[in-house]
């Protein structure tokens, strides 16, 4: 790991300053892999700017009944809180079913909007990434793909977004709030990741200049929610495959759904079209079925990951007769 500039702004407008006073800085927040990524040498900023310190740490009611969660808050203290565990219960699943109880202790909400893919040729110096290096190629697309994407991507690139919380944020309508020189703007979850294109190097709508400042939620759609997340083992596994619902049922028939999938595609992937066909629908298992294979009919599957397009209609049922009332 080569040298480095080392920054703790003690506030966020000296953060926001010190962001813009240097393009190539890069943000040292609880939940990152930053540091992996350095120590890898795949990252090699010439500034640090360590925003852990930030007053940032407080989980707010607002008047309409939505929650604005500060950037550094803590995934475990979050997952733990009153208001997030009762009215948004599928993001405090989400971020229990993240990582290990020490790293959850560590990650912050930030930190985890940012983190990078966990391709491992992305971390394989002598592999072909374009994410790592554009124009590069892409080894996962002919190699072992397993654990790769088969919804969003291109032949540029089929990396999975690794964070769960991320998926039930986009279930619930979450909107990012950053913060530059320039002043404050707002950006739906769904739009803050990037699918790759020709450009999977270009992550986030975030600019170099901006830094995450809070995440706000608004009043839950539904009244019953879940996250389910399918791996290979019960702990420290990124999903092959899962899902982020909420369901309201009125006389048996769908009046509000939302849902997300995650280990399927570059980011966190809201279902658009398995809502379109739910709602309004009987909440009957066959609905749930044909919503799923709606949702899924654009999948691309490879040798190693084709297995993912079934799952993920699977688990997308399973979830929703969870929800029933």
């Amino acid at each position: 790991m080569r040298s480095f500039a080392y920054v703790r702004p003690p506030d966020v407008a000296a953060a926001v300053r010190a962001i813009a006073a240097e393009p190539e800085a890069r943000f040292l927040g609880g939940g990152t892999n930053l540091v992996d990524l350095m120590r890898e040498g795949i990252e090699a900023p010439a500034t640090v700017v360590d925003v852990t310190g930030l007053p940032l740490t407080e989980v707010e009611e607002l008047p309409g009944g939505g929650v604005r969660i500060g950037a550094a808050v803590r995934n475990a203290e979050l997952a733990a809180h009153p208001l997030i565990r009762t009215r948004y219960p599928v993001l405090s699943q989400a971020l229990l079913s993240g990582a290990s109880a020490q790293l959850r202790n560590m990650a912050t909400v930030g930190g985890n909007l940012l983190q990078r893919t966990r391709c491992p040729y992305f971390y394989d110096g002598a592999a072909a990434c374009n994410r790592r290096e554009p124009g590069s190629g892409c080894d996962a697309v002919g190699g072992l793909n397993r654990d790769h994407a088969v919804l969003g991507v291109s032949d540029a690139c089929i990396a999975t977004h690794p964070s769960d919380m991320c998926v039930a944020l986009a279930a619930l309508d979450a909107e990012v709030e950053v913060e530059s020189v320039r002043g404050a703007r707002r950006v739906p979850l769904t739009g803050f990741h990037r699918l790759p294109g020709d450009t999977p190097h270009v992550e986030t709508d975030l600019a170099p200049d901006e830094l995450v400042t809070a995440v706000e939620l608004p009043p839950p759609a539904a009244t019953t929610s879940r996250y389910r997340k399918v791996r290979d083992r019960a702990s420290y596994a990124f999903a092959l495959v899962s899902v982020a619902a909420a369901l309201e049922v009125r006389d048996g028939t769908v009046a509000a759904v939302r849902l997300a999938l995650g280990g399927v595609a570059p980011k966190p992937w809201r279902a658009h079209e398995a809502e379109h066909v739910l709602t309004g629908a009987p909440a009957t298992e066959e609905s749930y079925r044909r919503a799923a294979e709606a949702e899924l009919a654009a999948a691309v599957g490879r040798p190693g990951n084709t297995f993912k397009i079934g799952l993920a209609r699977r688990t997308i049922v399973a979830t929703l007769r969870e929800l029933e009332p």
